[in-house]
């Protein structure tokens, strides 16, 4: 019992096995970028006020989970004529899961 606590402990200190990225194809400098690029918080500003951000930052937001945030990206971009490939949604929802969400 004793020697199985210690593997798991070894193998907890090896990087990226404690804990999973939700968005593993995601870059979060392409996202930051792509972001930034549509003027996303045009959209966030009118909403919700001053930088935009509250939007992620608010109660009772709607993004509870990674895939509700990779829904969220792909509703948005769908919205804002985007035309944005799968690949590219997931560098922008690892920017904001990065930067706000902290999911795991």
């Amino acid at each position: 019992m004793i020697r199985q606590i210690a593997v798991l402990g070894l193998l907890a200190c090896l990087p990226g096995w404690s804990v999973a990225d939700p968005f593993p194809k995601g870059d979060p400098s392409i996202g930051k970028k792509l972001a930034a690029e549509q003027n996303c918080s045009r959209c966030h500003i009118n909403q919700f006020g001053g930088d935009g951000s509250r939007i992620f930052l608010r109660s009772d937001r709607r993004v509870t989970s990674p895939e509700k945030l990779h829904a969220q990206v792909s509703f948005c971009s769908t919205q804002l004529g985007t035309n944005w490939f799968p690949e590219e949604e997931e560098h922008v929802a690892a920017y904001l899961n990065k930067e706000y969400y902290k999911f795991k």
